[in-house]
């Protein structure tokens, strides 16, 4: 029998080993090759000789973004709503889970039932664009700075942390005069370096990637994030003259270089947009996965 469960789990592992390496394969070739694409001659990859590593190496759609002024306001404008917003993020959400988490807060339990309907029944874009409106946050940067300040699902992953810490330290500093703003910034946050970790990456990468409040509410191109930028080359196909004014379009191979390089911008500016988070997330990994984990039994 020892045997038989001894095979099994051998049997298991490489199943699951083999899967996770196909998952693997799946996830990783998309990305080496929008990176080898963003290095190659363009006619290599129009042609579809480049399949995973460079070839014909240059540096020519980077040049253009460079000289594309547009792709660096957009930059500045997404670190910008990104650090900001999160910070904003976690002075709400922090305080809030933490005061849902207490058992001596009078309805909480309500007030969490309140919370958790919003997961699943929203007022709808419409509404959503006219509260906006009356709050007089459209074409402004506080738009993208608190129209989503808390996140329901973020708050009571939070909360389910703060539950974590033992009652009996929380009850020594209230027995030691500490008040509940001293207990929380003294003893609970410096406690609570993991689930703040994991609460900045969620938020930051949200501020990062958000487009889509950006394009209803925003219309001045001064306060657009990079994605919408980025969206309107890869969606739109909107490629700006700037950055092809020195190809020529007076032959049939001239508009054919135009697509080539095109198409090479649009990968350029794909690595460009992904390459901070990609850098931060190896740092945060192992308090991501601590956070799925404590997200994945809710009380």
């Amino acid at each position: 029998m020892r045997k038989r469960k001894i095979a099994d789990g051998a049997v298991f592992d490489a199943v699951n080993g083999a899967a996770l390496f196909l998952v693997l394969i799946v996830v990783l070739y998309p990305l080496i090759y929008i990176l080898s694409a963003s290095f190659s001659e363009p006619e290599m990859v129009f042609n579809g000789s480049m399949w995973l590593l460079p070839k014909g190496f240059t540096l020519i759609g980077y040049e253009r973004i460079l000289e594309y002024r547009e792709i660096w306001m957009g930059y500045a404008n997404t670190i910008f709503y990104t650090v900001a917003g999160t910070i904003l993020n976690l002075l709400v959400t922090l305080p809030g889970a933490y005061a849902l988490s207490r058992r001596d807060m009078k309805g909480r339990h309500f007030v969490t039932a309140l919370l958790l309907v919003t997961m699943y029944v929203s007022g709808g874009l419409i509404p959503t664009y006219l509260t906006l409106r009356d709050f007089g946050l459209l074409n402004t940067r506080w738009l993208l700075l608190i129209s989503n300040l808390a996140i329901v699902h973020y708050v009571i992953i939070s909360r389910t942390f703060f539950t974590t810490i033992p009652e009996a330290l929380l009850e020594a500093a209230t027995v030691d005069g500490c008040g509940k703003f001293r207990i929380l910034l003294r003893i609970v946050l410096p406690l609570s370096g993991a689930i703040i970790a994991v609460m900045a990456l969620y938020y930051a990468v949200g501020h990062w990637n958000d487009y889509f409040n950006a394009m209803i509410g925003l219309r001045d191109r001064e306060l657009f994030p990079l994605q919408l930028f980025l969206r309107e080359i890869l969606v739109q196909s909107q490629i700006s003259a700037e950055m092809l004014a020195s190809v020529d379009v007076t032959s049939a191979e001239a508009m054919m270089e135009k697509q080539q390089i095109a198409n090479m911008i649009k990968y350029c500016v794909i690595v460009v947009s992904t390459l901070p988070m990609l850098i931060a997330y190896p740092f945060l990994q192992r308090y991501f996965i601590r956070g799925v984990m404590i997200g994945s039994v809710k009380g």
